[in-house]
C-alpha cells in the first residue's frame, strides 16, 4: 500500500523555480554576451584595392593636365581682293615655302581697272613731257627778249656816251644829247625787269612742272596698287612650313580678308596644357614641365598663363626645349606636368582617391595581423600629382588603402582576404 509522502510537492516547486532561475540567467549572459560582440568584418579582396606606405622625406609637388602640341607661329592667310578660286595648286600636308603658289584667284573687274590705270599713268606722263616742252619754249622766247634788251640797251647806252661827247665840242645840242640818255636809261631799266621776268618764269615753270608731276606720281601710284592686287590673285604661302589648311573651294567667291590658308612650322610647337582652375593658382612663369608625347618625355618650361579659366580649366602654355620625337604633330595630344616646388623633409603618402589639399578624411590602416584594417581619421596637407602630405593621424611605416572604399563607409573594420 502506498504511503504518500510529505513534502514531495514543495520539493517539485523548488526544483522548477530553480530550473527556472537558471535559465533565465543563462539567456541574460547569453544576450549579453552576444551584445558585448562585434560584428563581423565584411572580407575584401586585397588584390582589388590599392595600398601604400607612409613615408618621410623629399616630396616633388606637381599639377598635372592634358593638352595638345600647337604651333608657336601660325601664319593665317587671307584673300588679298574680291575674286574666284580658279585653281588650288597643292593640298594639305605640303610642305611650302614664301613662294609656293597655293591658290590662284580671278578679278575680271581688277584687271580692267589696273588696265585703265595704266593708261592714265601713260596719259599723265605724255601731259607732263608736253608741258615741259611748252613751259621750256616760253622760257627760251624771254630769253632771246632779255638778250634783245640788252643789246638795245648796250646800242642806246653806246650812242648816249657820243652824243655827251659831241655835246662836249659843241656838236650836239643838249636836247638830243638828254634823250639819248633816257632812252639808255629806260632800256637799262627795262633790261632789269625782262631779267627778273626770266627769273620768275623758271620758278613759275617748276612750280607747273612740280603740279603735273604730282599727277604722274598718283597715277603711278595707283597703277602700282593695281598691279600689285593683280599680281596678289597669285596667293603665295609667303614662309616655310606647311600647310595645315585651305579651306576652300575652286569657283568659290571669296570677299577680301576671307581666309585662304594656314600655314604653320611644325618644328616649332609648344604644349597647351588644361590645369585643373584650383591647382592653377600654384603656377608660375618660368617652372619646369614635362611633357608625354606617348613617344617620348620633353622637357619645357612654363611660357604664358591664361588669365581667364573656362569650364574649370585654365590653359598653360609649356615652351619645349627638347627635341620633338618622331611622329610630333600639331594638335597631337599630349599629357604635361609641372613641377611647383620641392619639398625637403615631410611625411608623405600615395594619394587617395578622394583626397584634398588641407582636408580631414578617413582612411582604412592596416593593423598588425596584416589582415584587417579600421577607420582613421587623417589630415592632409599640401598635394601632389600621385602623392600628399601627412600632417596628423599616421606615421612612417603606417599602410593605408588609397583605393575608393566608399562602399564600406558604414564599418569601422575590414577584413582583406
Amino acid at each position: 500500500m502506498d504511503i504518500p509522502r510529505k513534502g514531495a510537492a514543495r520539493q517539485r516547486l523548488i526544483r522548477r523555480i530553480i530550473f527556472a532561475v537558471v535559465v533565465v540567467a543563462a539567456v541574460g549572459g547569453i544576450t549579453l554576451g552576444l551584445s558585448r560582440l562585434k560584428p563581423a568584418a565584411p572580407t575584401v579582396e586585397r588584390n582589388t584595392v590599392w595600398l601604400d606606405a607612409v613615408k618621410r622625406g623629399p616630396m616633388l609637388r606637381q599639377v598635372r593636365g592634358l593638352g595638345s602640341l600647337v604651333p608657336e607661329e601660325v601664319l593665317w592667310i587671307p584673300a588679298p581682293v574680291e575674286g574666284r578660286v580658279e585653281r588650288k595648286t597643292i593640298l594639305p600636308g605640303s610642305p611650302v615655302n614664301s613662294e609656293t603658289l597655293l591658290v590662284v584667284l580671278s578679278n575680271p573687274e581688277l584687271e580692267q581697272q589696273t588696265m585703265d590705270a595704266e593708261y592714265q599713268l601713260k596719259a599723265a606722263e605724255a601731259a607732263y613731257i608736253d608741258l615741259r616742252v611748252r613751259l621750256e619754249s616760253t622760257r627760251l622766247t624771254q630769253q632771246a627778249e632779255v638778250a634783245r634788251v640788252q643789246s638795245d640797251h648796250n646800242q642806246a647806252r653806246l650812242r648816249a656816251d657820243r652824243d655827251e661827247e659831241l655835246g662836249k665840242l659843241g656838236l650836239k645840242p643838249d636836247l638830243d644829247v638828254k634823250l639819248s640818255k633816257v632812252t639808255a636809261d629806260e632800256l637799262m631799266n627795262r633790261q632789269a625787269i625782262e631779267k627778273k621776268r626770266l627769273d620768275i618764269s623758271g620758278e613759275s615753270i617748276e612750280a607747273q612742272l612740280a603740279v603735273q608731276k604730282v599727277q604722274v606720281e598718283q597715277r603711278r601710284a595707283l597703277y602700282r596698287l593695281r598691279s600689285s592686287q593683280v599680281e596678289s590673285l597669285k596667293v603665295k604661302a609667303g614662309t616655310q612650313g606647311v600647310l595645315q589648311e585651305l579651306p576652300v573651294e575652286v569657283g568659290q567667291r571669296l570677299p577680301p580678308g576671307t581666309t585662304l590658308a594656314k600655314v604653320v612650322q611644325p618644328w616649332r610647337l609648344k604644349a597647351q596644357l588644361q590645369i585643373a582652375e584650383t591647382q592653377a593658382n600654384q603656377i608660375l612663369i618660368g617652372q619646369e614641365a614635362s611633357v608625354d608625347t606617348r613617344n617620348g618625355l620633353i622637357p619645357g618650361r612654363v611660357s604664358r598663363i591664361d588669365p581667364a579659366a573656362q569650364n574649370g580649366t585654365v590653359t598653360v602654355d609649356v615652351k619645349l626645349e627638347g627635341t620633338l620625337p618622331q611622329g610630333a604633330r600639331p594638335n597631337l595630344s599630349v599629357d604635361g606636368t609641372i613641377e611647383l616646388e620641392r619639398l625637403t623633409d615631410v611625411l608623405f603618402v600615395g594619394r587617395p582617391v578622394f583626397g584634398q589639399a588641407q582636408s580631414l578624411v578617413t582612411l582604412f590602416r592596416l593593423e598588425a595581423d596584416g589582415k584587417t584594417a579600421s577607420h582613421v581619421q587623417v589630415k592632409l596637407g599640401r598635394t601632389s600629382v600621385n602623392t600628399i602630405e601627412i600632417l596628423e593621424g599616421l606615421r612612417v611605416g603606417d599602410q593605408v588603402i588609397l583605393s575608393d572604399m566608399s562602399a564600406w563607409d558604414g564599418h569601422s573594420r575590414i577584413r582583406l582576404n
